[in-house]
């Protein structure tokens, strides 16, 4: 396994290594060590080149302060190394022994309610803590040096999925921490002030020495400021544990790849140096994990959302943990996949952008708290189907790989995404209003549904690439993307800017320039006079989001109580809608276009939604939130006009379609999401399917779950 030194991160980033990884997560610690030649052979057989191990063993690693004993890993690396599987191996700070939480206390996280975490669980420990940095630096310095000149040591995993369990922590040392972030990035007690609107309701504050991390309703609502901060100082702070251990491993040895697996997307900028830190990032996926059925119109939508989610923040990635299996833990339980239907999520994985990818897990724990958590191999030591389709996906990765790697994935429409900042102010003033990704949502499941190449984008990465941009109310637009998108427009590409864009500048505070700001104001011509809120189609009154860890839609709360829906709608080509959870009022320049005009109320006449050409392109203002029925009407309006079709024409209702593509080469994956037989036709024909080395013309029938990989 070569590695090259990784690109700059952008969507479009190819992973850096020549091999396509694949394998499983193992735990030789759970089992006798009569059981690990038979594993290894076992792997071997199936197709595997690597596993990942160590995450949860530090209590094995050093079972006292300063003794350390390898001797389990370096026996079991022996084994598998001798059946020609490689290891990754991950540094075990996520469970701290319980030595060191009893020795040290002040490691142990502490929650907004002042409880301190207790042995027995993970994440318990405060990544903020020097000393607990320290001991992190001491066990990695450790392991680093123990397999510096291991030849079957080829990569690291840094934790694992940092945040997942709890991103905040409200202990002495966070405290201290964050007081001196906050020095650091104000210098002045006057300037901190400022930014964080100290003459409202009198919170200014005479020394930094007064701050204290934000609690939510204490009694009321802190600054959206100081709340910004505070996970500004998260995502630092977080980068600078995982940077402790990137020092120690590169330092030892430049050969090794690092990366780190993310789970839940919490309190991480991966665009800052947690991710330039790394050669690449790895992200579980767990389709069945979410009621997504309710929420986003299936399993298939579910991962293909997370996964293009998560490419826009570093382009390709691997996947160190994918669902085999039945998953729980003790508050909660998976969906099952079905026979073919585990293969085909790993091969959803890689059309979207996985250029590695290992099945959660070997084996099953018989102890602990995922005891029925399923892996490849039975509870009673017997492989059954699902060790027969990840050695039929392994058999799949090795008739595509040569042609997949140095691949990306096409983006016909891109929806903004990847900046934490937006991420961050959302959560610090909502109003009751979806998330950017919850409104995004809306477009990408229509994509999805369609067979329109869909995923999210930064604007500061190449944008000559796709057709159509979305910004889903980005209350903090920063003036060093105006230059980018200017350019994409005027050469050809479509924006589209959603309500609410623009309304805040980078501390929180309201421009004195009306909305979308300067920049985009002119590029579209428009700007926002006033705004308002509207209950969402068929509620009645207005209702705050309580969304799950990727913002999806889940009206939990009624804000505020016994409001009167008033319901607000404008006409659209020849339809007229009801809007969704805003109006806005619009001011518009002479040489604009108003596609859609507000069609009752007070606003009945007024702009609702415009376009403005520029150069070879047009610049479009929504002055309201997507429904699934205005994205339809949309797409009518603009794709065609954009040059934006599917991939494959009169596409059946549950077959996936993606292509990744590179210079000289282009491979369609069509992938049957359902568990019944489907007829897929209008295929572009003259290409051969990877898979089964066939020829294909416009076409073919898929099983259920069946899959063909298309080369053109």
């Amino acid at each position: 396994m070569k590695r090259t030194a990784p690109a700059p991160l952008s969507v479009w980033r190819t992973l850096n290594l020549d091999d396509f990884l694949i394998g499983v997560p193992h735990y030789p610690e759970h089992v006798d060590e009569s059981y690990w030649e038979r594993d290894a052979t076992r792997m071997a057989a199936a197709g595997f080149n690597v596993v990942r191990v160590g995450e949860f063993a530090w209590h094995i690693m050093e079972p006292r302060e300063g003794v350390f004993d390898f001797s389990l890993f370096d026996k079991a690396i022996d084994v598998l190394g001798a059946c020609g599987i490689e290891t990754i191996f991950c540094t075990p700070t996520a469970t701290p022994p319980r030595w060191l939480t009893a020795t040290y206390p002040e490691v142990l996280r502490v929650d907004e309610n002042d409880r301190v975490a207790t042995h027995g669980s993970r994440q318990h420990a405060d990544t903020n803590s020097p000393v607990y940095r320290a001991h992190s630096r001491r066990i990695t310095e450790a392991l680093a040096n123990h397999y510096r000149d291991n030849p079957h040591v080829i990569g690291w995993q840094t934790d694992n999925e940092l945040n997942t369990t709890s991103s905040t922590s409200y202990s002495e040392a966070t405290e201290r921490e964050f007081r001196r972030y906050l020095r650091d990035r104000y210098e002045t007690i006057d300037a901190l002030n400022f930014v964080w609107g100290g003459n409202f309701w009198a919170t200014a504050y005479d020394n930094f020495d007064q701050i204290t991390a934000p609690r939510a309703h204490n009694p009321g609502f802190p600054s959206p400021a100081h709340f910004q901060d505070y996970h500004r100082f998260l995502a630092h702070a977080t980068a600078a544990f995982q940077h402790d251990q990137v020092e120690i491993l590169r330092r030892t040895n430049p050969d090794w790849f690092i990366f780190h697996n993310l789970g839940r997307l919490e309190d991480i900028d991966f665009r800052g140096q947690f991710g330039r830190d790394l050669d690449f990032i790895g992200f579980d996926i767990y389709p069945m994990l979410y009621d997504e059925m309710r929420r986003t119109g299936g399993h298939a939508a579910t991962q293909a959302l997370h996964l293009d989610v998560c490419r826009a923040y570093s382009g390709n990635f691997i996947v160190p943990e994918q669902a085999s299996g039945f998953g729980s833990q003790p508050g909660f339980s998976t969906m099952t996949p079905e026979p073919g239907e585990m293969r085909r999520m790993a091969l959803s994985s890689v059309a979207r952008g996985a250029d590695g990818l290992m099945f959660f897990r070997w084996r099953p724990a018989h102890y602990g708290a995922e005891i029925y958590w399923m892996g490849l191999i039975d509870h009673d030591d017997v492989p059954r189907r699902r060790y027969q389709e990840a050695i039929e996906f392994a058999g799949d990765v090795a008739r595509i790989k040569k042609d997949l790697l140095g691949t990306t994935v096409r983006m016909d429409v891109a929806i903004a995404g990847a900046d934490f900042d937006n991420q961050e102010a959302y959560k610090t003033y909502p109003m009751g209003l979806p998330s950017p990704l919850e409104d995004g949502v809306h477009l990408h499941r229509y994509c999805h549904s369609k067979g329109i190449a869909c995923g999210f984008i930064h604007p500061e990465d190449d944008l000559s690439r796709i057709k159509l941009l979305y910004v889903p109310h980005w209350v903090m637009w920063k003036p060093e993307w105006n230059a980018n998108v200017e350019a994409f427009v005027k050469n050809g590409g479509t924006l589209v800017i959603g309500a609410m864009t623009g309304t805040r500048d980078e501390h929180n505070h309201i421009p004195t320039v009306l909305a979308p700001g300067r920049g985009l104001s002119e590029l579209c011509g428009v700007r926002v006079e006033e705004f308002g809120r509207v209950a969402e189609p068929g509620a009645d009154g207005l209702f705050g989001l309580n969304g799950t860890e990727f913002g999806l839609h889940n009206p939990a709360k009624r804000l505020p109580a016994g409001s009167a829906a008033r319901r607000y709608k404008f006409v659209l080509g020849n339809q007229e809608h009801e809007a969704a959870h805003l109006y806005e009022l619009l001011d518009v320049d002479p040489d604009v276009e108003v596609l859609g005009r507000w069609s009752n109320r007070f606003a009945s006449g007024r702009a609702a939604i415009t376009s403005r050409k520029v150069g070879e392109g047009s610049a479009i203002y929504m002055g309201t939130y997507l429904t699934a029925a205005l994205v339809e009407s949309l797409a009518e309006q603009v794709f065609a006009r954009a040059g934006i079709a599917p991939l494959v024409a009169d596409l059946p209702a549950n077959v996936e379609v993606t292509v990744r593509e590179a210079a000289d080469r282009k491979l369609l994956f069509v992938l049957n999401t359902d568990g019944a037989d489907v007829e897929v036709k209008s295929l572009p024909g003259g290409g051969t399917d990877l898979l089964s080395g066939k020829k294909v013309n416009d076409c073919l029938s898929l099983g259920p779950h069946g899959c063909v990989v298309i080369r053109f």
